[in-house]
């Protein structure tokens, strides 16, 4: 049996589609912070993103999937989505401390999010859920955060979901974008063809 997890990295987003960028971002955090795992929790709707049209959950949630096959590192927690409802990262924390007791949780997002985290939904539970850790691109100016934040520098890479979606909609090659076995998905599911804009 293997020992419990005893500091976890959450990296939460609509991955849609996860692409390597994410994945690099998560790879860093977990070696920067020495953590045992990074689990990716792809969001059932976006409370900033009403309107917006994404992929099914269930083919976000798979396609996270495909892509962490192989890394130990990385996992993926079906959390937010099994909740349903529109995503508040307050609910996500509080139910990855019911489902793994002890373990200290690291919220990873956007160095530019983390300036605004006093306007998440009850932002004042945040900071006694998990510490947050903000990412940031090299090259990029460090925000100016609360010492109660870390911050990790990771690869820049020139790749987003929407310049993905934009690219399968125009027959562009998306191969070194994502992972094979996402771009496979796509593919055999006709994900993003027929598509939206953000």
């Amino acid at each position: 049996m293997s020992a419990p997890l005893s500091r976890v990295g959450v990296l939460g987003g609509t991955f849609d589609p996860i692409h390597h960028g994410h994945l690099a971002a998560a790879s860093e955090v977990c070696a920067a912070l020495g953590l045992d795992q990074v689990l990716l929790a792809p969001t059932n709707r976006q409370p900033f993103k009403e309107g917006f049209d994404s992929a099914p959950a269930e083919d976000r949630l798979e396609m996270c999937r495909l892509a962490v096959l192989g890394d130990d590192r990385l996992a993926v927690t079906p959390v937010d989505i099994e909740r349903g409802g529109i995503t508040y990262t307050v609910d996500t924390l509080t139910d990855l401390r019911d489902q793994l007791p002890g373990a200290q949780l690291y919220f990873i997002t956007g160095a530019d999010a983390l300036e605004r985290l006093s306007e998440w939904r009850e932002a004042e539970r945040l900071g006694e859920l998990a510490r947050f850790v903000g990412v940031t691109r090299a090259g990029h100016p460090l925000p100016q955060l609360d010492t109660a934040h870390t911050l990790v520098e990771v690869p820049a890479m020139a790749v987003s979901s929407t310049d993905v979606r934009r690219r399968v909609r125009a027959g562009a090659p998306i191969r070194y974008l994502v992972p094979r076995a996402v771009a496979d998905y796509i593919a055999t599911h006709d994900l993003y063809a027929g598509g939206w804009d953000d």
